[in-house]
């Protein structure tokens, strides 16, 4: 393509995306550059990715696009605002509210990206012709590298994407296409001295700027860990159930953003202010119900409780007392050590009343662990 096609086709899949329900757009190559390479490299190297094996599986793919897709010639980033209209900080400040992030309040966000995606894949196949593949981030895409070198915004030192426009608030999604489109220039880091997003983590899951330590972090804790969450860091969970905001939402670009006005992301009835003790009493059925086409429902009820029963533990609140003792003969001991745990923080009293009792028929090492903890 000659230069004012180039920029013609490039106007007109943006204009489309746009229209489809996009925020921002961006063109890339389908290549990734020695940095990127190299960061993820090192993050699987060190085992940072913790359970997360799946980032190691064919780790080729993951590299580059060509990797994924050999046809591939450009990649096509689009984003879609997800901005929060309160600050998600507020919530930790109130213990007996389940705090789940802001991306996960209500429907999942691939569900209405990836059919977004497709819709613009097709009209770009009827218009110019080509193949397309589309990816929200369950494929082995670098989603966040990509849209950096596609000049939607950059990688902060949190590791995820900033925007001049919409902060960190961004779902992102990608279009792989044989076109061979121009990429856009790659957005410079615009971090500058600031640290927030590196000193507001409770975990300190970020031994260095630019680097994560998925191991450390409350989202990976809560989400992706598929054991017992590691004592160090039971505590500074607080009343976070589901996933993490922290250093997304101190970061100073977000007095950019704006709140979303896609009504998919608004949070659902059954989240919003939704208490700890609603959540002490969900059996499998009632999970399901609750959180139906939710990312939350991922992770399934034993692990859902475990993150709702360190919450209850961080509370303070011994009304829940009985509801607590009640999961301690919880048939998944995920959710019976949890139980243990919680039991201890809230009461020393039913804690030492019940340990030699519910001991003797425990036989998961875990959840007898639990008990011996001092």
């Amino acid at each position: 393509m000659t230069g004012a096609l180039q920029t013609t086709v490039k106007d007109s899949i943006r204009a489309q995306a746009l229209q489809a329900g996009f925020q921002a757009v961006g063109f890339g190559p389908a290549a990734m550059g020695e940095r990127e390479q190299g960061r993820l490299q090192a993050f699987v190297d060190s085992g940072q990715n913790g359970d997360m094996a799946w980032m190691a599986d064919h780790l080729d793919r993951r590299l580059s696009p060509k990797g994924l897709w050999p046809d591939a010639r450009s990649v096509i980033v689009l984003a879609m605002n997800y901005g929060p209209e309160e600050d998600p900080m507020a919530m930790l400040e109130q213990p007996d509210l389940a705090n789940i992030s802001c991306y996960a309040r209500n429907r999942d966000y691939h569900d209405l990206i990836k059919k977004r995606l497709k819709q613009v894949a097709r009209w770009i196949v009827g218009q110019y012709g080509g193949d397309v593949k589309v990816f929200v981030d369950t494929a082995p895409v670098m989603e966040k590298p990509l849209a950096a070198l596609s000049g939607i915004g950059w990688q902060g030192k949190h590791t995820n994407l900033v925007s001049r426009d919409y902060g960190s608030w961004l779902f992102l999604g990608e279009i792989y296409t044989t076109l061979d489109l121009v990429a856009d220039e790659a957005q410079g880091d615009h971090c500058g001295g600031c640290r927030r997003c590196l000193d507001v983590c409770p975990t300190q899951a970020f031994p260095a700027p630019y680097t994560l330590d998925a191991t450390r972090c409350i989202s990976y804790l809560t989400i992706e860990h598929k054991g017992p969450i590691p004592v160090e860091f039971r505590k500074a969970m607080g009343n976070r159930i589901y996933g993490c905001d922290d250093c997304l939402a101190v970061c100073p670009w977000n007095k950019f953003a704006t709140p979303t006005q896609e009504t998919w992301f608004l949070p659902r009835e059954s989240v919003q202010g939704a208490t700890l003790a609603l959540y002490l009493g969900l059996d499998d059925a009632a999970f399901r119900a609750c959180f139906s086409g939710s990312p939350v429902k991922r992770i399934g009820r034993d692990r859902f409780l475990r993150n709702v029963l360190i919450a209850v533990g961080n509370s303070g609140n011994d009304t829940l007392v009985p509801a607590v003792i009640g999961l301690l003969a919880d048939p998944n001991p995920i959710v019976r050590g949890a139980a243990v745990w919680a039991l201890s923080q809230l009461s020393t009293t039913e804690f030492q009343r019940l340990k030699s009792e519910r001991m003797g028929p425990e036989t998961d090492p875990d959840v007898l662990a639990e008990w011996s903890l001092e």
